[in-house]
């Protein structure tokens, strides 16, 4: 193996903390893909930094292409591409104008960039998009300039963290072609990724936890030490969001997650299953050895799951909907429609979202989907149609319809400079709780999201996990009937996502109705239905199962919910 980057009993720490990295050493191959995995705070951007020369380390040594990219970093510059997770376009200028100004930032002469630039334009198939503005692409379309404004120079060592985070599935699958295209060529590729489908398309993966590598391997390998220990629970009778948090009381059982009409487990060792009857699962439900996903192992390897127990489901009251409530139309959309100019984002969409339901709305970037999560919680108004939520059409009533649900945007709408105490108190203000009730609900969601050791601390500075944490709590404290989340987990580790779903599923067991967008296709099987969006128009409803079920063929008889969603998009095209 010809080693590319060579990383020896590193360690940096940054002051008046605990190490972000203890005692590191690892070997990156030449010419291969490498996975960066681990929960928030792992230190996986603190090694890429590391290795980009924009941190020094404390000790120990990092060598890139056989130099210290720190001291040597002149001479590494051309050879190391480094794109951030907020990686910086500049939205008001088009795609062009950020190729031209990152290729002066790097050098690249006039001669050389016009061969450069038809080559990544053809590359990332932004050719036709020149002269649109960064900050009118879509997610996926703006993962792939920032990943050709890294690559001009034709760097040697490529550093990505977190490429795919906002990214549909569509466009993950064609980022991924084309850095595997890249290592194929002879590039190294560093991919943090908090996607463990993502990583299982490493060559290798080093699984990160409080500073220190815990595993380095191959994906097979890693998942090879699982087989025997994952199971589903088939032909359940009842309701699998209960079965679920039955199931993780088991000793025998580490994790499980609900995957369409099945609840998958992982358990602590070959050969010990739980007892069905305890768990309720009914006298039909069966026990099926499935094959070991990297996420498992991921799982394993922390110790397993949280517990399934949610303290903010204990907290909030059975919903109570007035007798006369249609409890089969909580959130209705009929022919709603949104045009902007000519441009039309939503195209007379129409469903009906139940009573307790979790209801995904799924779609590539630009299909749509964001545009109909608004108008159905009152931030866009209906061209056409109605935005109906119980039974109160916002585009008449907006505020009388607000104050009965809670909405948790994609980006964490918190107030960077605000504190967490503060946050609190505004939100809550803002919803309508004031005096005792409102001191006593901020006492509340800290105690239930273990917010104390934050309290001082701006949510600007907090890590990610906590962040959402602190959205969740702000979105639902004043006890609202529906729940509105935006993309909620997005850039999360899978240990953040399980404790997240652990209360979004008590919520809907009290009654509260969810409507998600998600990128996650392993998170759409939560949903008990999702609605596919595309282009403007619904082109697929049903439970995940059902939508599964519409791209079965003989060469993929068990298709991933991302199977599912990938053909079922293509064949909207097709036709």
């Amino acid at each position: 193996m010809i080693t590319a980057i060579e990383v020896k009993s590193l360690q940096k720490r940054f002051p008046g903390q605990s190490p972000a990295l203890d005692q590191i050493s690892v070997n990156i191959a030449h010419g291969s893909i490498t996975g960066l995995v681990g929960p928030d705070g792992a230190g996986k951007t603190t090694l890429l930094r590391l290795m980009a020369g924009l941190l020094e380390p404390t000790k120990g040594y990092i060598k890139v292409l056989g130099m210290d990219p720190f001291l040597q970093c002149d001479d590494l510059r051309a050879d190391i591409g480094y794109m951030p997770q907020k990686f910086g376009l500049y939205e008001d200028l088009s795609v062009i104008e950020n190729l031209n100004l990152y290729a002066d930032l790097r050098n690249v002469l006039d001669s050389e960039r016009q061969r450069l630039f038809r080559r990544l334009l053809t590359f990332t198939d932004l050719t036709k998009f020149t002269k649109r503005y960064a900050g009118k692409l879509s997610g996926g379309m703006k993962q792939k300039l920032g990943l050709a404004c890294t690559l001009l120079g034709t760097p040697k060592i490529l550093l990505l963290d977190e490429p795919g985070v906002g990214v549909d599935p569509i466009s993950r699958r064609e980022l991924w072609r084309m850095v595997r295209e890249l290592a194929g060529g002879g590039m190294t590729v560093l991919w943090s990724t908090s996607y463990l489908d993502e990583a299982e398309l490493c060559d290798s993966v080093c699984l990160m936890n409080q500073g220190r590598i815990v595993a380095d391997d191959t994906p097979q390998s890693l998942k090879s030490t699982m087989r025997g220990r994952c199971l589903h629970i088939t032909n359940i009778q009842g309701n699998r969001r209960n079965l679920l948090k039955q199931a993780l009381r088991a000793p025998e059982v580490i994790d499980g997650v609900i995957q369409g009409a099945n609840v998958r487990l992982v358990t602590a060792a070959v050969g010990a299953y739980p007892d069905l009857g305890p768990v309720g699962a009914g006298p039909t439900a069966r026990l099926v050895e499935v094959e070991p996903r990297l996420e498992d192992a991921f799982i394993s390897l922390l110790g397993g799951s949280s517990s399934a127990e949610s303290a903010l489901a204990a907290v909030i009251p059975e919903v109570e909907l007035p007798p006369d409530m249609n409890q089969d139309a909580v959130i209705e959309a009929k022919q709603l429609t949104k045009r902007f100019g000519k441009f039309t984002a939503t195209d007379s969409v129409n469903f009906r979202v139940k009573k307790g339901e979790i209801f995904g709305l799924l779609g590539p970037n630009g299909a749509g989907k964001s545009t109909t999560f608004k108008m159905e919680c009152g931030l866009l108004k209906p061209t056409n149609g109605q935005a109906l939520v119980m039974g109160i059409d916002l585009k008449e009533s907006p505020s009388k319809a607000r104050q009965r649900l809670g909405y948790m945007a994609q980006k964490f709408s918190l107030y960077r400079q605000l504190t967490v105490e503060k946050n609190l108190a505004f939100f809550s203000g803002i919803y309508g709780l004031t005096g005792e009730r409102q001191k006593h609900k901020i006492q509340q969601m800290l105690d239930v999201f273990s917010l104390h050791p934050y309290l001082e601390m701006p949510s600007a500075d907090l890590p990610l996990g906590i962040k959402q944490r602190l959205a969740l709590a702000c979105a639902v404290m004043h006890g609202p009937e529906l729940l509105f989340l935006d993309e909620p987990t997005s850039g999360v580790d899978p240990v953040a996502r399980r404790e997240f779903w652990t209360h979004i599923n008590g919520l809907a067991n009290k009654g509260v109705t969810v409507m998600v967008t998600t990128h996650f296709m392993d998170e759409a099987e939560y949903c008990d239905r999702i609605a596919l969006v595309y282009r403007g128009k619904l082109i697929a409803l049903g439970t995940p199962d059902d939508l599964k079920r519409k791209v079965i063929t003989k060469e993929n008889p068990n298709p991933t919910m991302e199977d599912a969603f990938i053909k079922l998009v293509r064949e909207a095209d097709d036709e």
